[in-house]
């Protein structure tokens, strides 16, 4: 792939060539004038974001957006919608569809507070689009930091039967607000590598499938090169941690749901940056690639004819673990490795990672995002010289009689 760059006017223009094919993205990057740390919400911070919090930032957007009740969750805390912007492109999103996927919550207010500024690239967009953001859709769920809702119910899998009065608050904002866009926020686990490779997946997308022949549609193709306009405008910044999911059909998931009915659908998946588990320095990108999007949907003329570099981004695997210790000696002179991952836990209001064992044996086509070394000597884990059952919490750990548990902690 070959990059080249011109500045035209107020916007980057962007050639890109694959396959001997020229594609155009522009880039609209003004934003990029803006400092993300004087639009970071500072009030929203970690991996725990309940509607509380949220709540306690409604004073200050009231002048900026409208804020209504559109329904309650199974437990009657209320689901809300943010609308703002008057431009002819409508642009659905919602956040925290699970509730323990927080990241994208946190960029969609570092967005909101771009509202308060006198920035002229700003008001186009907002000339341009009006937006609906339902900021959290399960409060329930993001009371307990659990990816269900208080019924234990997966919304993501609720779209057609709508069991749930989550599910049906989400489907009648679709219907009567009608949009031209809908992007779906979530986060996604420490476990993916983009592709096959030693990265960790920073950002995911998809354009989901609309029906089982998973056709490329005139509704995909858009989807898609709105994704090929994030990866392209971000792929300095995240070199090859930028990735795409498999895009098997089901109709169960809203995703899908949306898409066949026409609607072009942007799934968002906010991954691990290395070192980053309260992911505040992927909220920075996440706010980057929502950027990038609302550009790109406002002013990219004939969307969708530029949606082949979708399909270069490399698909996610699940090639990481949290931490590995390589080269451990287990008996009769077997060596293994021992992989640990972290459990989410909520306690008093925060969220603590808790390591547990996850995976034994010869490990040499997995990465960690912490690697530590054995040198064929031995690991003791919870006093006991036998590697206990897996999913074991990991109460006290070390090698070669030097205690480790510590370089382990979050």
């Amino acid at each position: 792939m070959i990059k080249y760059n011109c500045k035209q006017d107020d916007a980057f223009c962007v050639f890109t060539i694959v396959n001997n094919r020229m594609f155009t993205f522009v880039s609209y990057i003004k934003y990029n004038m803006i400092k993300y740390q004087e639009i970071k919400e500072e009030n929203l911070k970690g991996r725990y974001i309940d509607i509380t919090q949220i709540e306690a930032l409604h004073d200050k957007h009231l002048p900026y957006i409208k804020i209504e009740t559109v329904g309650f969750s199974v437990e009657k805390k209320p689901i809300y919608t943010y609308t703002f912007g008057s431009g002819e492109k409508r642009i659905l999103l919602w956040s925290q569809m699970h509730g323990n996927e927080t990241t994208t919550t946190k960029a969609v207010f570092d967005f909101l507070n771009c509202l308060h500024l006198d920035n002229q690239e700003i008001s186009k967009l907002l000339d341009a689009c009006t937006f609906c953001i339902i900021p959290i859709l399960n409060p329930d769920g993001a009371t307990y930091y659990t990816r269900l809702n208080a019924n234990l119910i997966d919304l993501n899998r609720d779209a057609q039967k709508r069991t749930q009065p989550e599910s049906s608050v989400l489907r009648m904002v679709y219907d009567e607000y009608k949009p031209h866009y809908c992007l779906n926020l979530h986060g996604q686990r420490t476990i993916f590598s983009t592709g096959y490779s030693a990265n960790s997946s920073v950002l995911s997308f998809l354009s989901p499938a609309e029906d089982e022949q998973r056709a490329v549609t005139e509704t995909r193709k858009k989807a898609m090169e709105v994704v090929a306009c994030i990866a392209n405008a971000l792929q300095d910044e995240l070199p090859s941690q930028i990735s795409r999911y498999n895009d098997a059909f089901n109709i169960n998931c809203v995703g899908d749901t949306f898409q066949s009915l026409h609607t072009p659908t942007i799934l968002f998946e906010a991954g691990h940056y290395p070192e980053d588990y309260d992911r505040e320095k992927t909220r920075k990108y996440l706010f980057k690639a929502l950027m990038e999007a609302f550009n790109a949907i406002a002013f990219t003329t004939n969307l969708g004819e530029n949606y082949q570099p979708y399909f270069k981004l490399p698909e996610n695997k699940k090639l990481f673990f949290d931490v590995i210790i390589r080269n451990v000696k287990k008996q009769y002179h077997e060596i293994i490795d021992v992989a640990i991952q972290y459990d989410e836990v909520l306690m008093n209001g925060e969220v603590k990672f808790i390591p547990k064992l996850a995976k034994t044996g010869d490990l040499t086509e997995f990465f960690g995002h912490k690697e530590l070394d054995a040198q064929n000597g031995e690991v003791v884990i919870n006093e006991n010289t036998k590697i206990p059952k897996l999913l074991s919490i990991i109460k006290k750990i070390s090698i070669n009689n030097e205690d480790v548990l510590r370089k382990l902690l979050v």
